[in-house]
């Protein structure tokens, strides 16, 4: 093994340890911030009994589900029954080796280490874990494995509301996972590449995607709400209907891998949303250029100021809008959000191709400013003239017929 290779997974060891670091203890702090946002816009006081302003509530909550007693129904499969909350679990933690949290940082060293030997690495280190070449895509294959953990934990519990539950998150899962799908669709066009990096270096040389790409966005950021079971969209758990839904048999830490998979899923779509349509850690200026460290921490700060807004607007949309009605929830994806998205997959190619060889515009920020041009009357039509109620079956009051009273 050469000192250079050695060097590559070295810091990729280090790398991810410090990702999956960072991730757990935001899991755990994110539980404190989402019972801290309900208690402001509620106005109440919140968790504030154990530590200074309840910090410490994360871990008291950590040690009353670990001693806590386990159960298992009498009649459910126990292999899968375990088996399911980690199917859950470990693909969300996964999915964050792969985004990039800061611009590349400047790496030189040749160390002689005991037990490892010569290493030594020269150049720029990518912050991601893993800086994979299929990049997204890679996040939308891997983040539809945990629909497995749901709909084997609702089937290996032997309970009606449980299976219930997991046949919902199937569905739902299943509907918007396609609407996610396509909405990335104008994101390949625009770039020509499917690694993050690119993602950000076109936005960098032209203007953020949430401008020139906003109903990509807003299809985008629909479906990670229903990807993360969040309300309104909480459905597969839907208290006043199934109880607790998929884990409503289970107790302990093997509830708590359901939970700390939502909020990892909470963060690899904030972070998405951040990379995708938002420039990632791009600030103002050549950031991965000759950088330093200074760069890599200031655009670092900038990609966790983008992410916990997203973070922060799920907390906020969770606890100001009512649930859908399950007609709705899956008339929202079948019937708006995936004829929305090849809408605007053709529109969006019709006015790349006219930009770049009819009007002959090879500028990036022109092609931008251009698409945002567009975007605008595109988003004045479908939120200002199209009834939704219209569009959605079931979510409107029908007419009745002239002199018919109902």
């Amino acid at each position: 093994m050469t000192p250079e290779l050695k060097g590559f997974l070295l810091l990729a060891v280090l790398k991810m340890l410090v990702v999956f670091t960072v991730v757990l203890v935001g899991v755990a702090m994110l539980t404190l911030m989402e019972r801290k946002v309900s208690a402001w816009m509620q106005n109440r006081r919140g968790p504030n009994r154990v530590g200074w302003a309840g910090l410490l509530q994360p871990a008291a909550d950590g040690v009353k589900n670990i001693v806590k007693e386990e159960t298992f129904p009498a009649e459910a499969n126990t292999v899968l029954f375990i088996l399911a909350p980690a199917m859950m679990f470990i693909p969300a933690l996964c999915l964050a080796a792969v985004i990039p949290w800061a611009a590349p940082l400047p790496v030189n060293f040749d160390w002689n280490l005991p037990l490892i030997g010569y290493v030594s690495h020269h150049g720029p280190m990518s912050m991601a874990v893993a800086d994979l070449p299929i990049g997204f895509l890679f996040v939308l294959a891997v983040s539809s494995l945990s629909v497995y953990g749901i709909a084997i934990a609702g089937w290996s519990s032997n309970s009606k509301y449980s299976l219930l539950g997991g046949l919902r998150s199937s569905a739902q899962m299943i509907s918007y996972e396609v609407a996610m799908g396509m909405s990335l669709v104008p994101v390949l066009l625009l770039t020509g590449n499917s690694t993050f990096t690119e993602v950000i270096r076109a936005q960098q040389q032209g203007i953020w995607f949430s401008a020139s790409l906003t109903l990509s966005f807003f299809v985008f950021l629909v479906a990670g709400l229903a990807e993360t079971n969040r309300l309104p969209f909480d459905l597969p758990e839907a208290e006043s209907e199934l109880i607790a839904g998929y884990h409503t048999e289970y107790s302990a830490m093997k509830f708590s891998l359901f939970m700390i998979g939502e909020y990892a899923n909470m963060i690899t779509v904030s972070a998405m949303l951040a990379t995708l349509f938002f420039g990632g850690w791009d600030l103002p200026g050549r950031w991965d250029e000759g950088g330093t460290g200074l760069a890599t921490l200031l655009t670092g700060v900038a990609m966790f100021l983008k992410t916990f807004f997203f973070l922060f607007f799920f907390m906020w949309i969770r606890w100001s809008l009512p649930r859908f009605r399950y007609d709705q929830l899956m008339a929202l994806g079948w019937k708006f959000l995936i004829p929305l998205a090849l809408t605007y997959i053709l529109v969006v190619c019709v006015a790349v191709w006219g930009i770049e060889n009819v009007a002959g515009i090879t500028s990036p920020k022109v092609r931008g400013l251009i698409l945002f041009g567009l975007n605008v009357v595109a988003c004045y039509v479908v939120f200002f003239i199209l009834d939704r109620g219209r569009l959605l079956s079931g979510s409107y009051r029908r007419q009745a017929p002239a002199g018919v009273r109902g």
